[in-house]
């Protein structure tokens, strides 16, 4: 309280005072609270209890018996009979007894939540202040507009926390008066009740320079407050229990809201009045409507009063009033407005201007007079007759006849003086000056200049009539500037006469007038040029010749043959052949102009004399009328009798014939008479003239352009008859055109066509859409005749866009050489067949001898030079169809009569039944079964299997034998080669491998594809041991055969050394040669011996030794064995000492001279006798033992030379003669042993000779097939080893599966465990609980669920029980008048039963919905269809309507003239006179029985007004139908409109239905929420209680809620309770809503039925409309055949009227 005192005691401090009033300075209203009288004007966010009664508790209430009580803010608040209403208009202060039972609370744990202030106009607003009920919010702001709510500003924010709630706002301290901070000091949550918040917008502790200054003002402005709360107090509970119920106790509620405020009058009021509409009688409300002082005005005194704007206006400021001051005007007007320019030009001392100013006064102050009039000098600026008008003319003035305002001799001004403008000169400015004319307003200079064309005036002058302006021209100019040629001139220019004549072209020209600039003429249509003496791009102008009319059309025609190399000496196609007394007639139909025209006669004789006498009849359709141009033509001169010379081609009758535009003609020519009769020849009795057209020339004379007796015209006849241009237009083939000719012809063109005429060239026919200019002739095609290209040539056919094509008749079959010009069919001799004649006719053959074709009667063609025939039928083949086609099979020459017929193959099926597999088949003679030749890949008696190397199923549909893809390398032969099925080869050939047999063994090398898979050859000596199993099976790469070889082995076999190197029989590669660089050749060897190429002299392996048959030391020199031939064993001597090798017998170094033991001459050395022997063996021994003794030398015998014996040292040579005699036998014996020596290393080397060949030949050919066998038995041992060594293979993917199983076991094995473990350790759990359970506790479950205490005995407690049983030996609980939980469910189920019968009948509401909405479809349909009928019935009505009146005018009329007759007959009829006297005759005899049968025109009236009323009959039935349309429509509507009240039934009852639903499921929620409460509340044990509402809270989560104390367990168990019995009413609330839900869904229900009727009769009423519709359509088609009828009798009436018409108009 001492804090309100204190604010309201600062707020009286800063007022003003009042005791000056308004008279010497600011004034202000007085203070008060701006809510008292608006409580309209307060709103609320959130107020409980607006759309039901809301339950809520306090929690300040603990103590209490009663915490929680009930919110129904849907009726206003009564101290008596409403307190429970907390709507917002409670928290006004109203100084009531009641005032601490009245509040305003906002919805349950709702934190977001404005409390709203809107003012209806602007107001100071000085604090705030808010008393609470419950907690203060723990957040909040205050805001307010000042612009009626369209932008706010935030004044302050409120937190208990200001760091959490608004991050980012300054906490203060307060600096400036507008500074937004947040404080803490109202946002505690103490007290819990009575709290206060306080708001000031000045505060007193921040000291203000100026209380008048517009910051101040605009912050204690406003025009709408809002406060805003944003967080709630809580204790924390609702975060640990989501239930609604604890949100109850969290709201906010306040008492008293007081906010402080005064009228905003900006110091001009001391008070304020209501404004309009606001109520004057409120006690203590301030009002919004200032009542102004200091000549102000408005809601809020914002703006100055009228008339008093010469200042602007301002707030009053203290001691200053800022009064608005009065405006000067002079007295010339009483309103005006403030000018801030003005103001300001001012200096600041006056801004006013008036507005209106009056008496012909303008300016700020009225101080200046209007234009047009100007300051009388001698009066007053008071004076109301100051300004008096100005007397100017206003053409010839500046600005309309404005004179000068007032007199100022500085500014050269005179009051009323005009000012002319630049070409105007007088006191009133009404005068053009010298050479100026035509005073005019509009003219900016008053008056125009003289504007005359030099080039077209007299002399070049620019004089002009100074008021008309008028020039003076020259002879042929015209003009008021003389600037145009006079009529059919051009070309103004400077010359004499000033212009040159148009010549526009007589014919090509409309006129002779022209462009005056370019001189161009007027042309005709499609004529172009300056003259109009050109034609445009298309056209072209006629030669006389043009109409044309051949004579091959109406006679006998002799065609002519055309030839490209020949010009034609005819037109057309040929020539009429006309025998003597024969007449040919033309039809003149196109007569463009009316005028005389020439005869121009085409023809040869085909006689030698001249046809005498021809006559000419031109037959007219009637009489010539003597007004038309040919009025003067008498009969006489439409009969012309001529004669035609034999010599000529060509004939003109001197006299012309007279033709009209329009009209149509019919030229006769009768031949009558060849030549005289005393002249008559032998044949003359068949002479026959052969006609080719007819032309009809425009005769010059005839025409205005020749005639008109001018100069002009006669120059042209003149030119016309000098150059003969109408005898160059007579011959076919004419001469060039001379230009002169062709202008004039083109005129005469021009003149009779109008224009030029197009060239309309064929598009097909034509090179190009241009034409020839003169005469219109196109560019045509190959064999296109014709001026526009559009026929074939004769002899041609095939007209198209390449032309025409050469018929080419045979000459041996046509008769001709001429075709049909369509189809190109040559005209066939008899026998002769085909478009050119040229083949023999269909079943023929053998042209042009042509006979039958023999077929067997199996085809009706054969080929026409080969007699083979063609689509033999009956499914037959053969040149003469003599057997049957493939797949069938028969006898086709014994006929079909016979049996013989060809029938289908059946392997296995017919040809065409797609399962045919045969090329052919035939029936065995003896067995008669059929044999059928099966397609390559078929077997079988029927080709019903696949053949060996074949696979597919045949049997199927579609199903095919297709060659298994084995690269053709298996045997075809073998059932067992490929899969039958699949296509996979097993038995593979050739020595070939893989599912296609598509590369080769292991072992082989070739193309698979071409059957050349080779065995590898690889030489074992050079190839790797490791590729070889056996020395001749080795592996090479399989498609090269190139085999891996050994290091220094090369070769695709491996059987060569690298080169320098060799010896490949090694086995482990070859050996480098090590040829000495010196002493060989070349590096490289022998590749078997090594033996390296020497130089000469040098030898040995690797050339470091001598060569063979030389000795020394290589390294220095080597020299020849110098050895006798005739005593040596071999030629090389010994390589160190050069001794040759000598025979026996022989010796010496040389092997020159005989052996110790030979006697004689050499070489005849012969053996010593025997005795020799015995004694030189005696001596050796002897010798032996004294040399052994005496010279101690040691005998060394050399094993390679045992012939020779060394003694060692020098002194034993002395005794080696004696040597040689001792061992002369031992020398013959080793002779023997050394020439068998030689004989076995001859024997050795032969044999080493023979291993080398045998280690470098293929010898591996003679074993293939041992190797063949070899290699199977080992194909079938890998195969075997693949099972359990290859990857992958059955095997090895049973034990890969076993693995995965057993991986599986194990790694699933522990997870099984732990969740068999955790099950039955739930159900060791559950066992244990159920056990447990306290059955004595369920006294107050029982009185929960069955409604009735459970210690009472089952037979006295009506609600049952748990054990309960009724006499049937039912389970009893609950029951009528229970409130148990299973009574309320019962109800709710009942509820939902009769909810779905009422959802059922919406359904029946919504299908005859549908059915309406099909309704109104059809009905729509059957209106539009009615409506289309009623317009074409109408239309129908009109057509006859106009046709009966013009019958009706045309025979009631008196009379008619011949004219009108004939305009009639030419506009209803088109008739033609028939071409032959016969016809003639018939037509007379029929329009004399018209004539009679038209005797009684009375009565053809009277029929006709028959019709005429049946029409109209029909007219009144088709508007009956349309009104009766028109009610099917209404009808529509009607249940359109039925169906829209139907569905806004049906929504309601569905609205309806939603929220009894959503009652039932809130109703189940909360018995679920309450079963569960009351089966875990244990009152006696306080830990329990915590366990279990913490287990409801966090049912899967830790409880970690500590336990509650005792008193708090029995709060909660009075909170439960509380609970328990609320819930009970509300469901006693939610059973009697559901009730009037039921009531209300039955009569819905009803109401669903009657919409349901009443949709059906309308569907009946509708169909029976429809029908009604269906009938009156029939009766409509009927009426309209009906006027079909009648209008073909009209028409049959008028066509005999029209005759009659004619007859009367062709009477003689």
């Amino acid at each position: 309280l001492w804090l309100k005192v204190s604010i309201l005691a600062a707020a009286v401090g800063q007022e003003p005072d009042h005791s000056h009033g308004c008279a010497h300075g600011s004034c202000y209203p007085a203070t008060g609270d701006l809510l008292v009288g608006r409580e309209k004007n307060l709103k609320a966010s959130s107020t409980c209890g607006m759309r039901r009664k809301e339950p809520y508790c306090i929690v300040s209430h603990l103590q209490d018996d009663k915490k929680c009580f009930d919110c129904d803010s849907r009726r206003p608040y009564d101290p008596v009979y409403n307190t429970i209403n907390h709507r917002i208009e409670n928290v006004i202060t109203t100084f009531k007894p009641h005032r601490k039972k009245s509040w305003w609370q906002s919805e349950n744990g709702k934190a977001a939540v404005f409390i709203q202030l809107d003012l209806e106009a602007e107001f100071h607003f000085t604090h705030l202040i808010m008393t609470f009920k419950t907690f203060r919010p723990a957040a909040m702001l205050i805001e307010r507009s000042a612009d009626f709510g369209r932008t706010w500003q935030i004044y302050r924010y409120f937190a208990h926390d200001c760091a959490n709630a608004f991050p980012g706002v300054s906490q203060g301290p307060l600096r400036n008066i507008n500074d937004v901070i947040c404080e803490s000091r109202y946002s505690d949550i103490e007290p819990s009740t009575e709290g206060e918040v306080i708001y000031r917008v000045l505060e007193p502790a921040i000291r203000i320079e100026d209380p008048y200054s517009p910051n101040i003002q605009n912050q204690l402005k406003i025009t709408n407050l809002r406060v805003n709360f944003t967080k709630l107090h809580t204790l924390g509970d609702n975060l640990l229990d989501p239930r609604p119920e604890i949100k109850e106790k969290y709201y906010y509620a306040i008492y008293e809201l007081v906010v402080r405020g005064n009228c905003f009058c900006y110091g001009h009021a001391s008070k304020c009045a209501p404004i309009d509409g606001i109520r004057d009688d409120i006690e203590g409300m301030v009002h919004g409507r200032c009542v102004c002082n200091h000549n102000t005005k408005g809601l809020n005194c914002e703006q100055c009063d009228d008339f008093y704007n010469d200042l602007p206006w301002r707030p009053a400021e203290g001691r200053n009033t800022n009064a608005c001051q009065k405006c000067n005007c002079n007295g010339h007007s009483n309103s005006c407005h403030f000018d801030m320019a003005v103001y300001a030009a001012t200096g600041k001392i006056s801004g006013g201007v008036c507005d209106d100013c009056q008496h012909n006064t303008m300016g700020r102050n009225c101080e200046m007079c209007k234009p047009f009039y100007y300051k009388d000098p001698s009066k007053d600026i008071r004076d109301p007759r100051v300004c008096i008008a100005c007397d100017c003319d206003p053409d010839g003035s500046l600005n309309g006849g404005l004179c000068d305002s007032h007199t100022s001799p500085s500014l050269s001004m005179v009051g009323g003086q005009c000012r002319c403008k630049a070409n105007v000169e007088g006191l009133r400015c009404d005068k053009c000056k010298n050479g100026f004319f035509g005073l005019s307003a509009e003219n900016p200079q008053g008056c125009q200049p003289c504007r005359c064309d030099p080039r077209g005036t007299v002399s070049g002058s620019s004089q002009c009539d100074p008021v008309s302006g008028d020039c003076f021209c020259k002879r042929l100019v015209t003009g008021r500037s003389c600037d145009q040629c006079l009529p059919e001139h051009w070309a103004l220019s400077h010359d004499l006469n000033g212009c040159r004549g148009c010549e526009c072209d007589i014919g090509g020209a409309l006129d002779n007038h022209c462009s005056m600039e370019s001189g161009q003429c007027r042309c005709r249509s499609h004529m172009t040029g300056r003259q109009c003496t050109q034609v445009e791009s298309g056209y072209f102008f006629m030669a006389l010749d043009h109409f044309l009319y051949e004579a091959e059309f109406g006679c006998t025609l002799e065609i002519r043959e055309y030839q490209p190399e020949r010009p034609a000496t005819w037109t057309g196609i040929g020539f009429a052949r006309v025998p003597e007394g024969g007449t040919l007639e033309f039809l003149i139909s196109n007569i463009p102009y009316s005028m005389e025209y020439d005869l121009l006669i085409r023809y040869e004789s085909q006689m030698p004399r001249d046809w005498e006498e021809v006559h000419i009849t031109v037959i007219r359709p009637g009489p010539i009328p003597t007004s038309s141009p040919c009025g003067n033509t008498i009969p006489d001169d439409d009969r012309l009798t001529v004669s035609l010379v034999a010599g000529a081609r060509f004939m003109v009758p001197p006299q012309p014939v007279c033709l009209e535009r329009g009209v149509t003609y019919t030229l006769r020519f009768e031949f009558t008479r060849y030549q005289d009769a005393n002249f008559i020849l032998n044949g003359a009795a068949n002479a026959v003239l052969l006609v080719d057209s007819v032309t009809l020339m425009p005769r010059h004379s005839s025409m205005e352009m020749f005639n008109m007796g001018d100069p002009a015209s006669n120059s042209r006849t003149q030119t016309y008859e000098r150059y003969r241009c109408h005898d160059g237009a007579k011959s076919v083939a004419r001469p060039l055109m001379s230009d002169i000719c062709a202008k004039l012809i083109t005129s005469m063109s021009a003149i009779i066509n109008d224009g030029a005429l197009p060239c309309n060239c064929d598009p097909q026919g034509s090179i190009s859409s241009l034409c020839d200019v003169r005469g219109g002739h196109c560019h045509c095609r190959p064999y296109v005749i014709g001026r526009r290209c559009d026929q074939c040539a004769p002899g041609t056919y095939g007209f198209g866009p390449s032309g025409c094509i050469a018929c080419g008749c045979s000459l041996q079959g046509s008769v001709s050489r001429l075709c049909d010009k369509f189809t190109g069919h040559c005209q066939c001799h008899t026998g002769a067949f085909g478009q050119r004649c040229d083949r023999c006719q269909a079943g023929h053959w053998g042209f042009p001898s042509c006979r039958p074709c023999q077929c067997n009667g199996h085809a009706d063609q054969c080929d026409q030079r080969s007699g083979v025939c063609i689509n033999c039928r009956d499914n037959t083949g053969g040149d003469k169809c003599e057997r049957c086609a493939n797949g069938y099979y028969g006898n086709p020459i014994l006929g079909l009569a016979s049996g013989g017929q060809c029938r289908p193959c059946p392997c296995p099926d017919g040809p065409n039944s797609g399962r045919h597999f045969a090329a052919s088949c035939y029936q065995d003679n003896r067995n008669r079964q059929i044999i059928c030749n099966c397609n390559q890949g078929y077997t079988g008696a029927r080709c019903e299997e696949c053949a060996p190397g074949y696979y597919g199923n045949p049997s199927e549909p579609g199903g095919r034998c297709q060659p298994c893809q084995c690269n053709n390398n298996i045997d075809m032969s073998d059932l067992e080669a490929c899969d039958r099925q699949t296509g996979e080869c097993r038995k593979c050939l050739y020595n070939t491998e893989g599912p296609n047999c598509g590369i080769c063994k292991s072992g082989y090398f070739g193309d698979a594809s071409r059957r050349n898979c080779r065995k590898c050859t690889c030489n074992y000596l050079g190839t790797d041991r490791n590729q070889c199993m056996e020395r001749e099976d080795c592996v090479c790469q399989r498609i090269t055969g190139q085999c891996q070889c050994l290091p220094n082995v090369i070769g695709l076999t491996c059987d060569h050394c690298a080169p320098n190197h060799w010896n490949l029989a090694s086995g482990r590669g070859c050996e480098p040669c090590g040829c000495d660089p010196n002493n060989s050749v070349t590096s490289s060897c022998n590749e078997f011996t090594g033996q390296c190429q020497c130089r000469d002299g040098f030898g040995g392996k690797t050339c470091t030794d001598c060569q063979e048959n030389y000795w020394g030391d290589p390294r220095t020199q080597c020299r020849v064995c110098d050895c006798d031939w005739r005593g040596i064993e071999t030629s090389q001597c010994n390589r160190v000492t050069g001794h040759c090798v000598c025979q026996q017998g022989v010796s010496g170094v040389r092997c020159d001279q005989c052996a110790r033991g030979f006697s004689g001459q050499f070489p005849n050395c012969q053996p010593c006798h025997q005795c020799f022997g015995d004694w030189d063996r005696i001596v050796q021994v002897w010798f032996h033992a004294n040399v052994s003794t005496i010279c101690g030398c040691i005998g060394v015998l050399y094993k390679h030379s045992l012939h020779k014996l060394v003694f060692l040292p020098g002194p034993c040579r002395a005794y080696q003669g004696f040597s040689r005699d001792s061992n002369s036998e031992a020398g013959k014996e080793l002779s023997v042993l050394e020439r068998e020596a030689k004989e076995l290393n001859l024997t050795s080397e032969q044999l080493h000779h023979q291993l080398d060949i045998l280690k470098n030949s293929n010898f591996l050919g003679a074993y293939d097939s041992i190797r063949s066998s070899y290699n199977k038995s080992r194909d079938a041992e890998r195969r075997a080893n693949e099972s359990t060594t290859t990857r992958p293979s059955t095997v090895s993917q049973s034990a890969d599966t076993r693995r995965r199983t057993e991986r599986l076991i194990a790694a699933k094995k522990d997870d099984f465990n732990r969740k068999n473990a955790a099950n039955k350790r739930a159900l060791t759990d559950l066992n244990t609980k159920a056990q447990g359970l306290d059955m004595k506790n369920s006294a107050g479950d029982e009185l929960t669920v069955c409604g009735a205490p459970g210690d009472a005995p089952c037979g006295e407690s009506p609600c049952g029980g748990a054990g309960c049983r009724d006499d049937d030996g039912n389970r009893h609980c609950g029951g009528l008048n229970c409130n148990g939980a299973v009574a309320v469910a019962g109800n709710a189920l009942e509820m939902d039963f009769v909810i779905l019968d009422a959802l059922l009948s919406f359904m029946q509401v919504a299908e005859a919905k549908t059915k309406a909405e099909e309704a109104k479809g059809k009905a729509q349909a059957a209106l539009d269809k009615a409506t289309a009928t009623k317009n074409k019935v109408e239309r129908s009505n009109n057509d006859l309507r106009d046709l009966i009146k013009q019958i009706r005018d045309f025979l009631t009329q008196e009379g008619a003239d011949p004219d009108s007759i004939e305009e009639v007959a030419n506009h209803v009829l088109e008739l033609s006179i028939p071409a032959s006297p016969l016809q003639i005759r018939e037509l007379a005899d029929e329009i004399k029985e018209r004539v009679r049968s038209l005797s009684n025109v009375d009565a053809i009236l009277k029929q006709t007004q028959d019709d005429v009323r049946k029409a109209e009959q029909l007219l009144l039935d088709a508007k009956r139908a349309r009104h009766r349309a028109e009610g099917v429509k209404t009808t529509a509507e009607t249940v359109k409109k039925a169906l829209v009240d139907a569905k806004t039934v049906q929504t309601s009852a569905e609205k309806a239905i939603a929220r009894a639903k959503a009652d039932i499921g809130e109703t189940e929620t909360k018995l679920l929420i309450l079963k569960t409460q009351t089966l875990q509340t244990k009152p006696s044990r306080c830990v329990s209680l915590c366990t279990c509402v913490c287990a409801h809270i966090l049912p899967h989560e830790k409880c970690t809620v500590k336990p509650l104390s005792c008193l708090d367990a029995q709060i909660l168990d009075g909170q439960l309770t509380d609970k328990y019995n609320e819930v009970q009413q509300r469901v006693n609330n939610k059973a009697k809503a559901v009730q009037d839900a039921k009531k209300k869904a039955e009569s819905l229900r009803d109401e669903a039925k009657e919409l349901l009727q009443d949709a059906q009769n309308k569907l009946q009423r509708l169909a029976e409309l429809e029908k009604n519709y269906e009938e009156n359509q029939r009766k409509l088609e009927g009426k309209a055949r009906q006027l079909d009828g009648l209008e073909d009798k009209m028409k049959a009436i008028l066509n005999d009227i029209n005759k009659q018409i004619q007859i009367y108009n062709t009477c003689q």
